[in-house]
């Protein structure tokens, strides 16, 4: 009977020891289970995360390349399919007279400003697509004295401040551009350089009057070349010649074969000439406008009289046949003096509205100039000197909106008007 019982207490044992190894291995195996379960779902959620960003980056490639094939095609459609038009401004003589040169003078900083003399008229040439101006006078230092006639040489503060206005070229070719020698000319480009405005007509090597000077604008190709008739029988440096680009026919169309070389869609001749201070056109301006015209350049812009001189539009007949638009002005006049001399006052900006079509042909569209005058205010001690806008001056005197100018000027600004029309041949 004990051992019966024995026997029996020892089977309850076991049993509940079978009980809790079950107890346990199924707690195991739920937390295995559960532990499987949450390794899945973490890998499939990563999966998933990783499989849309995948789709998103294969979503965005496919986006982008489209994108920038519209762009391609948008790109050639309107290299194809649109004309292209632009402004070309072009003014006359920078002149370094010592009387404008002084009343730009600050006498308490000792520094110069001549930024005043453009107020008025400082919109037509900032909103211009490019402009450019005829340099006649030098850089050469404030050791060699601020002079007037028969040497010109400006403060370096007078390329910033025409840098500033909007010219983007100058034509430095001219019978003052070796006032102070070599080495005047020579500082005269660093001055330029350093305004960041581009130079034509002069040079200090050979590399440099070999590389003709080309801008862009609205992805027009413009070449640019400059002569002079002189340089007032100041001697050119004999191993320098390539300083000053003289007026030549061999050497001319030697230039205009470097430029045609550069496939520009446009080549502007600027050139020193003609008879000073006379409005009236000589017989060798007239041979060379030609001779240019034919050899390849469409814009002719004459600088040196002073004075204007007569403008025209033609159509060029090149040597194979075709036929092209041409423009010349003889000259452009002053654009800015400090001579106080009526005659020498009146002057205008020139613009031309010029479209390059998408048969790549050249269409010089409209001439239209802005007349100024070159007024001096005696009234004031210094900063006398300033451009006018004539045709608006006149309207603010009529309106009676601005009468400061007085009748007197106001019947020389009229007068100035009629010279201009009659000067330009319109």
């Amino acid at each position: 009977m004990r051992r019966k019982g024995r026997n029996k207490r020892n089977f309850v044992k076991k049993n509940d020891n079978t009980k809790q190894i079950i107890h346990v291995l199924s707690r195991t195996i739920i937390m295995l289970l559960i532990l499987f379960s949450i390794v899945t779902i973490f890998t499939i959620l990563n999966n998933w995360k990783d499989y849309k960003e995948l789709v998103q980056a294969s979503n965005m490639e496919v986006l982008q390349e489209s994108v920038e094939e519209n762009l391609e095609e948008s790109s050639d459609d309107t290299a194809s399919n649109t004309d292209t038009t632009f402004t070309l401004t072009a003014i006359g003589d920078i002149v370094g007279n010592t009387s404008l040169t002084s009343d730009a003078l600050n006498t308490s900083t000792n520094q110069y400003d001549f930024s005043y003399i453009f107020e008025d008229i400082s919109y037509y040439i900032k909103n211009s697509s490019i402009t450019v101006a005829n340099l006649e006078t030098t850089f050469s230092g404030e050791a060699n004295g601020y002079r007037n006639y028969s040497r010109y040489n400006s403060p370096d503060k007078l390329a910033n401040n025409l840098k500033k206005l909007g010219v983007d070229v100058v034509s430095t070719a001219g019978n003052h551009c070796l006032d102070y020698g070599y080495d005047g000319l020579s500082r005269t480009i660093d001055v330029l350089d350093q305004a960041d405005i581009s130079h034509v007509g002069t040079y200090n090597s050979k590399g440099s009057q070999d590389s003709i000077l080309i801008k862009y604008v609205k992805g027009i190709k413009l070449a640019f070349i400059d002569f002079t008739f002189s340089s007032n029988k100041l001697n050119i440096p004999s191993d320098k010649s390539y300083c000053v680009n003289l007026i030549d026919k061999d050497f001319i169309k030697e230039q205009l074969d470097l430029a045609k070389k550069q496939s520009p869609d446009i080549i502007i001749c600027s050139i020193h000439w003609g008879n000073e201070n006379s409005s009236s056109i000589t017989s060798s301006q007239k041979e060379y406008a030609d001779f240019i015209f034919e050899n390849g350049a469409d814009i002719i812009l004459g600088t040196h009289p002073h004075l204007l001189q007569p403008m025209e539009k033609r159509t060029v007949t090149l040597q194979d046949g075709t036929t092209k638009d041409g423009f010349i002005i003889y000259s452009l006049g002053d654009f800015i003096n400090g001579k106080n001399q009526k005659k020498y006052n009146s002057s205008v900006i020139l613009e031309l509205t010029i479209t390059k079509h998408t048969d790549n042909k050249i269409t010089i569209d409209k001439a239209n100039y802005i007349p100024i005058y070159m007024y001096k205010d005696n009234s004031k001690k210094y900063n006398k000197f300033r451009l006018l806008d004539t045709n608006n001056v006149i309207s603010l005197y009529d309106q009676g909106v601005d009468t400061s100018i007085g009748k007197n000027m106001y019947s020389t600004l009229k007068d100035s008007l009629n010279s201009i029309k009659s000067a330009l041949g319109q």
